[in-house]
């Protein structure tokens, strides 16, 4: 992030403060934030690149020990009924999840949060408000992480396995906004994540769009597209595109080289890893979020196929890895990029 100028540090540290509140605009005129200097399009800028990992305890200890111990951030996941895996570990059966277990470890004082918040069969709830304590509940524990918190509200909206009604998911998705800017919860970035897959009931992609004035950045998922199975390149690349049409920045929220069964090969460099990169480039995407996951030892996902996808199997693999990231576009925690979170955390 380019340095704050002062006023805008002032205005900042004014406000947490006082807690001053904001004139609510209504809910088809009201844009982003303005004191929410996370949401700026700028951050990480133009050229650069987050790396994060995910998406369990397990696996991403794993990635720390063994590929590198200084990520920009981390993939959690909590669900809107529950709030689980974020104070208290929770295990569904796809590996344990435990927020806390990285945002309350100084050592990870500088990362970031990629929080995919699941919304299944709770549409209606939360529409009809009987979802507030828990989007308070949310918004506190955000606030409380004094970081940047990348928020993918109900995560691949156009995915089938989803069945998201999109009526239902924009006015679900903008209450939750609404809320949370109500309590004025200033470090959360608001993002649209797709599925890059053949949309739910064939639906446009546009027709789950909640409007500029509620999206901060647009994610994708990146798992077979590049195979055609399951979405296709072209897939990708509408998404991508749609993004830029509406000025907003684009995040890998979620990729994984599926279909490794055995573990990742030096053909899979090739055929998955090389395209997602240039992808990338392709369209300046501002993060990128990596599963480095044993898919096949997890209950939920057993025998889908997803196979083993952790990098530190492979020398060949792990070695290009770090070749690719070390390169400046790629932002680690090392790099100390968070300027504006010591005004955070001082307060």
């Amino acid at each position: 992030m380019q340095a704050m100028r002062f006023w805008d540090r002032l205005l900042l540290i004014l406000m947490l403060l006082t807690g001053c509140a904001q004139e609510r605009l209504p809910a088809d005129t009201q844009k982003a934030d303005s004191a929410n200097v996370f949401n700026d399009p700028r951050y990480p800028g133009t050229g650069k690149t987050l790396v994060l990992v995910g998406q369990d305890v397990q696996s991403i200890d794993g990635y720390l020990k063994h590929v590198d111990p200084d990520p920009a951030g981390f993939m959690i996941y909590t669900d809107i009924r529950y709030l689980s895996g974020l104070d208290t570990p929770a295990d569904d059966g796809g590996g344990l999840r435990h927020a806390a277990h990285y945002t309350q470890n100084p050592e990870y004082d500088h990362t970031v949060v990629q929080m995919g918040l699941w919304m299944v069969d709770q549409l209606k709830p939360v529409i009809a408000g009987k979802c507030d304590k828990q989007i308070n509940k949310l918004g506190q524990w955000i606030k409380s992480v004094k970081r940047p918190v990348y928020l993918r509200i109900g995560y691949e909206f156009d995915g089938p396995w989803n069945h998201y009604e999109p009526a239902d998911y924009v006015l679900a998705y903008r209450h939750i906004v609404d809320q949370l800017r109500a309590m004025q919860v200033i470090n959360v970035v608001y993002v649209w994540s797709s599925a890059a897959a053949p949309g739910y009931h064939g639906y446009a992609l546009d027709a789950w769009y909640p409007g500029d004035a509620y999206v901060d950045w647009i994610g994708i998922s990146v798992f077979r597209q590049f195979a055609g199975t399951l979405g296709t390149t072209q897939d990708l690349h509408r998404v991508c595109h749609f993004a830029q049409t509406h000025h907003k920045p684009i995040g890998i929220m979620e990729s994984t080289p599926y279909g490794s069964v055995g573990g990742i090969t030096d053909k899979t460099w090739d055929n998955w890893f090389m395209p997602m990169f240039k992808l990338i480039e392709q369209y300046d995407i501002r993060m990128l979020c990596y599963i480095n996951a044993n898919w096949d030892t997890q209950k939920m996902w057993a025998g889908q196929g997803w196979g083993d996808t952790r990098l530190q199997n492979n020398p060949t693999v792990i070695k290009k890895w770090l070749e690719t990231i070390s390169k400046v576009r790629y932002v680690l925690n090392e790099n100390k990029t968070h300027d504006v979170l010591p005004y955070v955390l001082s307060q």
